[in-house]
């Protein structure tokens, strides 16, 4: 019978699982925590910037329910590629056909190119800051974004993102320097709002931006990508899960901390007008001194660079899987040239439009952003068809659990997004009155 040795009182036998188990979360380690942290873009930041200029801490309770909701929808997104070894778009098109999949595919690219709109505003704004021209930053890094894709291969691009995934850091430091109100903060957090502010067009709008903003489209078709693209096996997915939850705890505590360090500097002081994001880190440095400047500045501009690689990559992704092309960033661009010109055009077109003078930038930001509220109900309700299929799941189909959260997410959704319109329609019948 083999010996059971003790260091500190626990069995080397523990210590050698434990390590196993670490090993293998860190083989795995990726999709799901660099996908949530794509995230926290220049939209979500733009977007959390003024939820917390313009309503301080009282939109701090979105991030719990949210965060659930996120873990839910990502898990099944990566259950899915695992088991599987298929992409969302490609399930889509298998199951509900050619013609559903193309409606699908032509709305993400809509959205999703005012979300690559939004990344070189965040660039072009950051780098502004440091007195770098938009003229000359949109375009080197344009290019820079595209040959980060097209000259590397999966493992070395997805080492870089996860680089820049810890690099988020920057706002939980700009958060704390800011020396915000913490008691309030975080009654905020859990605090329920009562009903008048469901009175408030704005708040709605803000409501789904963040909602859209955290839970985007696009994340689910580009991890279950991912997934299928590294190949994590069943045997594996115990790692890739927790994976995707801590990607999907740190991304919304970032987002806490940025609406928390827009709440404590720009709102307290009556500073509720964000035009750009770089506007955020340009009021809070006089209030929160040049340091926190620094990361918070910095801190876009790493968040716009990274979501301008991957937000194309997601959108190649998708439709090319949708409509049945060849797709990977470890294919060469004559064995996939559809998946490559189409990155390459949103790069292109995207980096264009930021470069028009006059262009209404943060409104077309934020309308991105609330779009992604729209469209998400339509995907949970493929996704949740999908992942309730004995016929592709077998044995790895939802939980009561699970689905009970998944459908509450997409009938929320649809509330908030119905009261949005009705708020919209009633605004402007009164405008005309």
């Amino acid at each position: 019978m083999p010996q059971t040795f003790y260091f500190g009182g626990v069995s080397v036998s523990f210590w050698k699982r434990y390590r196993t188990s670490i090993l293998l979360f860190f083989a795995v380690l990726g999709p799901g925590f660099i996908t949530a942290n794509v995230d926290n873009d220049a939209g979500g930041i733009l977007t959390y910037s003024q939820a917390g200029a313009q309503y301080g801490y009282h939109l701090l309770w979105t991030m719990l329910p949210v965060t659930l909701a996120l873990i839910v929808v990502q898990e099944m997104c990566a259950r899915m590629g695992v088991v599987t070894g298929k992409g969302l778009s490609d399930l889509i098109r298998e199951e509900f056909g050619l013609r559903m999949t193309f409606v699908m595919m032509v709305l993400l690219v809509v959205v999703n190119f005012g979300n690559v709109i939004a990344e070189f505003s965040g660039i072009a704004g950051s780098l502004q800051l440091f007195h770098v021209s938009k003229y000359v930053s949109v375009p080197i890094c344009a290019a820079a974004v595209w040959a980060l894709v097209v000259k590397g291969d999966y493992k070395s691009v997805e080492k870089i993102f996860l680089v820049a995934s810890v690099f988020y850091i920057c706002y939980i430091a700009a958060g704390v320097l800011a020396q915000p109100d913490w008691h309030a903060a975080l009654i905020e957090t859990i605090k329920v709002p009562g009903r008048r502010v469901w009175q408030d067009h704005n708040y709605v709008y803000m409501v789904v931006g963040v909602v859209g903003t955290t839970i985007a489209p696009w994340m689910q078709f580009y991890l279950q990508s991912s997934v299928v693209e590294k190949g994590v096996s069943v045997k594996e997915y115990g790692a890739s899960r927790l994976d995707v939850i801590v990607g999907c705890f740190f991304t919304d505590i970032v987002a806490w901390f940025i609406i928390v360090a827009c709440a404590a500097t720009l709102w307290v002081h009556g500073m509720q007008n964000i035009n750009v994001p770089s506007d955020a880190a340009q009021a809070m440095r006089p209030l929160a001194g040049d340091f926190a400047y620094i990361l918070f500045a910095a801190g876009l501009f790493n968040a716009s660079f990274f979501a301008a690689s991957v937000l194309p990559i997601s959108t190649a992704y998708s439709v090319c899987e949708g409509l049945g092309f060849e797709s990977g960033v470890d294919k060469k661009f004559r064995q996939a040239p559809f998946f490559y010109w189409l990155y390459t055009l949103l790069i292109a077109a995207g980096a264009a439009v930021v470069l028009i003078p006059n262009f209404p930038l943060v409104m077309m930001t934020i309308l991105s952003q609330v779009l992604n509220g729209v469209l998400l109900p339509f995907v949970l309700y493929f996704m949740l068809k999908l992942v309730n299929n004995k016929r592709l799941m077998g044995n790895h189909t939802n939980s009561a659990w699970f689905n009970w959260t998944a459908w509450a997410t997409t009938v929320i959704m649809v509330g908030l997004t119905l009261m949005m319109l009705w708020q919209q329609v009633a605004q402007l019948a009164g405008a005309k009155t």
